[in-house]
């Protein structure tokens, strides 16, 4: 059998109790959770499920719309020179 080590992992008390619930319905630990976890992660190089941030503000939305649309948004340049060439041109 492989050495084993303890792990000791900070979690809001709620989680831990649904957590742990969680896992008594699939059958197993949080122990042996956390070893699927890890050793899928290691096996594939890369956290095994997606992982997105909040979703944005009002201010951040109206931005991304924007850029969609073309506002704001300049042409592509081919050197610093043309750049800065449209960059002083006046309008």
């Amino acid at each position: 059998m492989a050495r084993t080590t303890n792990i000791n992992i900070r979690m809001d008390a709620d989680l831990k109790r649904q957590f742990e619930t969680f896992c008594s319905d699939m059958g197993m630990t949080m122990t042996t959770a956390f070893n699927v976890f890890a050793k899928k992660a290691v096996r594939e190089y890369r956290i095994p499920f997606e992982i997105s941030g909040d979703i944005p503000n009002e201010e951040t939305r109206k931005a991304i719309e924007e850029v969609h649309s073309g506002i704001g948004v300049s042409r592509p340049f081919s050197s610093v020179s043309e750049l800065m060439e449209d960059l002083n041109a006046e309008d």
